[in-house]
């Protein structure tokens, strides 16, 4: 096995000396060899190629946690992984756009400085389906598909049912309650709000658990504001974005390790629960799909992509769970972006 210096492998790999390092610490990227007496660190040629993709997310500005998740991967779902990455980077960068926008129409004086064309109104339309699936004595899973509101809460632990019916109970307000307007930064109150009902069910969980592990839930939810997306999520339950026949995962799985299904984050008896949210900008013909694992472990993404290219509803995305020997409950709730008729 031949073996390069830290110097020597930065240069090839175009990673410095001292990102290797942190690397090291992180165990991102392990040298192959450490000097018991010096320290000094030896990478294999055979390293490269992690390398240069630990190297290549950094230029995409991924999170180390990120690029960790991507490097566990089989080529095919780290791709997807990417996909996925870039897609929320996409809806951060419009959310920016939009409120940049909307400064330059306040500082001028103008309704609308970017000249365009007034939007298309749009609306979303829904449908929903939960199994119990073909092991598990009951379903804890709770779904919620209301006008503007979409969530699923996948419970855990005896208590499991209870923890994720408080959780969806606690946004459910969200699908009548007055939303800050778009265009006068109304998604950064809309995210705000969203954050403040997720953190509400965090303290109904927590009250159920009596500050025990007895309960626990996932929480992924999609609030509409009549123009964007605006997207919470803690756990593993999942949302997808199928948008011109491709598949985009767009939350990250807070467990472990990609194939462990011990969650380092979710609604629990313990700490302050601090989801991931973002803004998406939805284009007519978007189809987004919320489910919890029991879908996801039991079908590949592939088989989703498919199912949901082929207007396939959440009837047969439970079905092909259920095909596939459906060891978890199944939920799944399936929204379409349309041009408003009306």
């Amino acid at each position: 096995m031949e073996l390069l210096t830290i110097g020597a492998f930065a240069r090839v790999s175009r990673l410095s000396p001292k990102a290797l390092r942190l690397y090291d610490e992180l165990a991102l990227l392990r040298p192959a060899r450490v000097d018991p007496e010096t320290g000094y660190r030896y990478y294999a040629t055979g390293q490269l190629g992690r390398a240069r993709l630990v190297a290549w997310l950094r230029r995409l500005g991924m999170p180390l946690a990120g690029i960790r998740a991507v490097c566990a991967l089989e080529p095919a779902e780290a791709a997807r992984e990417i996909g996925a990455y870039w897609a929320r980077v996409e809806a951060r960068t419009a959310m920016r756009r939009d409120l940049a926008a909307f400064l330059v129409d306040q500082l001028t004086g103008t309704t609308d400085a970017s000249g365009r064309e007034p939007m298309t109104t749009l609306e979303l339309r829904h449908a929903a389906r939960t199994d119990r699936g073909l092991v598990r004595p009951a379903n804890q899973d709770t779904h919620y598909a209301g006008r503007r509101l979409l969530a699923v809460a996948d419970g855990f632990g005896p208590a499991g049912l209870a923890a994720s019916g408080a959780a969806v109970a606690a946004l459910r307000h969200l699908d009548e309650a007055a939303l800050p307007v778009d265009g006068e930064l109304g998604e950064l109150g809309v995210l705000g709000a969203l954050e403040d009902a997720v953190r509400s069910a965090g303290l109904a969980v927590a009250d159920l658990a009596g500050g025990t592990d007895e309960a626990g839930t996932t929480l992924t939810a999609l609030l509409w504001t009549g123009s964007r997306l605006a997207l919470a999520h803690i756990g593993d339950s999942r949302a997808y974005l199928l948008r011109g026949g491709e598949l985009y995962r767009i939350t990250q799985d807070h467990r472990v390790s990609p194939r462990d299904l011990l969650l380092y984050r979710a609604l629990t008896g313990g700490t302050d629960p601090v989801p991931d949210l973002r803004l998406q900008e939805p284009l007519p013909g978007d189809r987004y799909l919320l489910c919890s694992d029991g879908l996801t472990e039991a079908v590949p993404d592939a088989r989703i992509r498919e199912l949901l290219a082929s207007a396939a509803g959440p009837e047969e995305l439970v079905s092909a769970a259920l095909a596939a020997g459906a060891p978890d409950n199944v939920t799944c709730v399936v929204a379409d972006v349309a041009v408003a008729t009306g």
